[in-house]
């Protein structure tokens, strides 16, 4: 039986911290197995608001793609592809644009969440948004269905721009005919991860998360930080560990004691520190095999544009084919036949 596609896509902005592995990192390690997966950099959607700065988003395609190789994404079971180097995808982009009115990507529960973000950042009445960048949902569909993608796996925060995606399709094949796919979304099993401040978002910006390049020094920094329960005033005070970020992240990586951790602060057995020490080991342990293999590809860069190129030139096939498709619906295939005659 032929594997359902799966396309998903991360923005080459940094490195992989502990909120991408457990939120999206480990689902894909689970769907590489059962799809024909393809995963996107996605360096067109980081451009729309770092522009200005294009080294950035060049360095970190390398960096961002060793990090996936050394989380255990095989490049034998996942095309992963550069967004820029796909041109059938801005074509598409172009296409879909007539399909979506402003108004309703400003009406985007996504769009709009970012938009305030962005004004409560910069102090302004929006005039630091771009056309890029509201119109982001529209590039995301083009991605999805560039690749005839079935199944989209996303946070609940995303399911806006899935269902921006199925009203585009559904618009384009009510005009020029059932041509293209029509995506579901795949829901993670894994809640967002919060970050070391209790945040329910984990991010550079904020400050409060843990990278997988992160080293032992800089762990320990961080995890000496990590927000506690505030009632928890002597080492020996009971304590609720449902409310401390430390306990929160003993039950991503010390799974084999968390019980004892949870039992032994509850009846104030152990202090905050004895708490941050362990898990400060436990995280350092849980990161030694991914830092290894992040340490070989960043010695080997060869092997990451190489992996890179064959996954780009794999997606490229699709993506030329779904264009043909769409152009022919579209009656603007207009040398197709003729070079069809000379072949």
């Amino acid at each position: 039986m032929e594997k359902k596609t799966i396309l998903t896509g991360i923005r080459p902005t940094g490195n992989l911290h502990f909120g991408h592995l457990f939120g999206a990192g480990k689902t894909w390690l689970e769907l590489q197995d059962k799809y024909d997966f393809y995963l996107e950099i996605a360096d067109v959607q980081a451009l729309t608001d770092n522009f200005h700065n294009p080294s950035k988003v060049h360095l970190n395609v390398f960096e961002l793609t060793s990090d996936l190789l050394s989380i255990g994404i095989d490049p034998k079971k996942v095309h992963i592809f550069i967004q820029s180097q796909i041109p059938e995808i801005a074509e598409l982009t172009v296409f879909y644009s007539n399909l979506v009115t402003m108004a309703r990507l400003y009406r985007n529960p996504t769009v709009k969440t970012e938009i305030a973000q962005k004004k409560a950042l910069f102090g302004n009445d929006g005039e630091s948004v771009t056309y890029g960048f509201v119109g982001y949902p529209v590039s995301q569909a083009a991605d999805i269905t560039a690749f005839k993608g079935e199944l989209v796996p996303v946070g609940e925060d995303q399911l806006p721009l899935i269902e921006q995606c199925r009203e585009i399709v559904r618009k384009f094949n009510s005009i020029y005919g059932d041509i293209l796919k029509e995506p579901e979304p795949y829901l993670s099993k894994t809640p967002r991860i919060k970050g070391l401040d209790g945040n329910e978002k984990m991010g550079k910006s904020l400050g409060n998360a843990i990278f997988l390049v992160d080293d032992d020094e800089t762990i320990s920094k961080k995890v000496m930080s990590a927000v506690t329960d505030p009632q928890k005033i002597k080492k020996d005070d009971p304590a609720n560990p449902e409310i401390c970020m430390v306990y929160y992240y003993h039950k991503l990586v010390n799974q084999e004691n968390v019980e004892t951790v949870c039992e032994e602060c509850k009846k104030g057995a152990r202090g905050c520190v004895q708490c941050k020490k362990e898990l400060i080991g436990k995280m350092n342990e849980f990161l030694k095999e991914i830092r290894e293999k992040k340490h070989y590809y960043r010695e080997h860069p060869e092997e990451v544009l190489a992996i890179l190129k064959k996954g780009t030139e794999d997606a490229r096939k699709v993506a030329v084919s779904t264009m043909r498709d769409v152009k022919e619906a579209m009656q603007i295939d207009y040398f197709e036949k003729e070079n069809n005659h000379d072949e």
